[in-house]
């Protein structure tokens, strides 16, 4: 079992907030990011979405810093070390939904495999949507999701500073170099404005109208592209520096995850305007289906179906390390394990968790909508009362970087933003999210497919078992 004193560390502080950039932008920005704009409003929700990273997800960020760099802990011990063992709870809840995270996660990122090599051989190109079908479900989808998994559980076991640290600096810069390539040649093609205007030219009257219904989508988004509410960054500020300034590391997080975010649209809606598809078809496998399609019209279609699916893959692997890492660093910190038993072990609990959702999508879009819907901006929501109502010594750790006494102005106003306008906004997002689920599960038990996905999760085991 780890000790302060024993415990991993960040060997440089730029390996550590491009660790948390590499733990933000991920699926969250690439996969998920595109079809939230799609499904929301496009421009409208970008917006909202923007005011929210700034007003309440950076915030936010120093909320899970401040609580991860003063225990030293994973975020269930947290609250031990800190004398509040009765808030566990609340870690358990982040683990916990890291752990789903993951496990459908997993089976999305086994996709982009299969579309980096289809790209290569043109797989996809004659027909995106057969292609996509064939792939997504089954025992092709469950190899894949075993081989991204065998993946990040090798990155993992090596260790914070050999295996995360020295994965992210390659990393996190070529994802961004890889996107600027991309979106310049996007603006290259014929009818790739009318992409940019539909997703950065506001519609005021949308946006006035409809702001109330895509708070919501836009708080989850938020929360799941800064990895906020599943332990992450708690987790990887507890391998920080005590004097470290938490203050401009998430601004510099939060800055490099929101512009790789918005570069991501500047990517993806020009080539999709440029060739005629919708931006709101596929749902979930839009990325897939619809950029698929785009990159099948586009001239050198293999060469940028490569590179874009590539950088999808790469921002995949960075983001699941983090995720996986919340559940590994909590075995080590609580049994006389080492990293590698601990890392195998955890990771293979989390493929079987993935199998339901690598054979029905059905399940994958339940999972998906109870963690961005209920469970992150739970987990943030009872972060944020701890801190701004029950641990106050949150403004200490907040000071230190900053070398500044804690009763000053700032470590005081960022506390009562944290306990009025942070927690009424994750709060009445959550509220919404569950009336939204709500009303949805009524919908479909009225039209019979409520038991939809028990029924593929049931038969899916049943076939595991049977199966020779």
């Amino acid at each position: 079992m780890e000790t302060p004193s024993t415990r991993e560390h960040w060997g440089t502080r730029m390996g550590f907030i491009l660790a948390a950039v590499g733990s933000a932008v991920g699926l969250g920005n690439i996969w998920r990011f595109p079809f939230q704009v799609s499904e929301q409003g496009g421009s409208s929700f970008l917006i909202i979405y923007l005011a929210f990273i700034i007003a309440i997800g950076l915030p936010a960020m120093l909320v899970e810093f401040t609580i991860g760099r003063r225990s030293k802990r994973n975020p269930i011990n947290a609250f031990k070390k800190l004398g509040h063992g009765k808030w566990s709870f609340v870690g358990v809840i982040c683990v916990i939904t890291g752990f789903v995270i993951l496990s459908y996660y997993s089976v999305v990122a086994g996709w982009t495999l299969q579309y980096t090599a289809g790209s290569i051989t043109g797989g996809y190109f004659d027909d995106p949507a057969a292609y996509f079908g064939a792939i997504s479900e089954g025992w092709v989808a469950l190899g894949l999701h075993a081989l991204f998994m065998a993946v990040v559980i090798g990155i993992v076991a090596m260790g914070i500073e050999k295996g995360i640290e020295i994965c992210v600096k390659l990393l996190v810069p070529a994802i961004i170099l890889l996107l600027l390539m991309l979106m310049f040649y996007g603006l290259t093609l014929d009818g790739a404005m009318e992409g940019v205007e539909y997703y950065l030219a506001p519609d005021l009257e949308v946006l006035s109208e409809s702001w109330l219904e895509i708070l919501p989508a836009a708080a989850g988004q938020a929360f799941f592209t800064l990895s906020l509410g599943m332990g992450a960054m708690i987790t990887y500020s507890s391998y920080l520096a005590k004097d470290d300034d938490l203050v401009a590391d998430s601004g510099w997080i939060v800055g490099l995850d929101t512009g790789i975010a918005v570069l991501v649209g500047l990517v993806i809606f020009p080539v999709l305007f440029a060739v005629g598809i919708d931006p709101g078809e596929g749902g979930p496998g839009s990325l897939f289906i619809g950029l698929g399609g785009a990159i099948a019209e586009a001239p050198g279609s293999n060469i940028l179906g490569l590179v874009f699916f590539g950088t999808v893959l790469i921002a995949a692997v960075s983001s699941a390390i983090s995720i996986l890492e919340v559940v590994v660093s909590y075995v080590i910190d609580n049994f006389e394990v080492n990293r590698l038993p601990a890392t195998l072990g955890v990771g293979s609990l989390i493929f079987l968790v993935g199998i339901p959702t690598a054979f029905s999508q059905t399940t994958l879009t339940f999972y998906d909508g109870v963690v961005a819907d209920l469970l992150l901006p739970l987990g943030m929501a009872l972060l944020v009362v701890f801190v701004g109502w029950f641990y106050t010594d949150a403004r200490d750790e907040l000071a230190k970087g900053l070398n500044i006494a804690p009763t000053s102005w700032f470590p005081n106003a960022w506390m009562w933003h944290v306990r009025t306008v942070i927690l009424a906004a994750v709060v009445l997002a959550l509220v919404l999210n569950a009336i939204g689920a709500y009303e949805t599960f009524i919908e479909l038990l009225t039209a019979g497919e409520a038991a939809d996905v028990a029924d593929h999760v049931h038969d899916t085991a049943i076939d595991l078992i049977e199966e020779p």
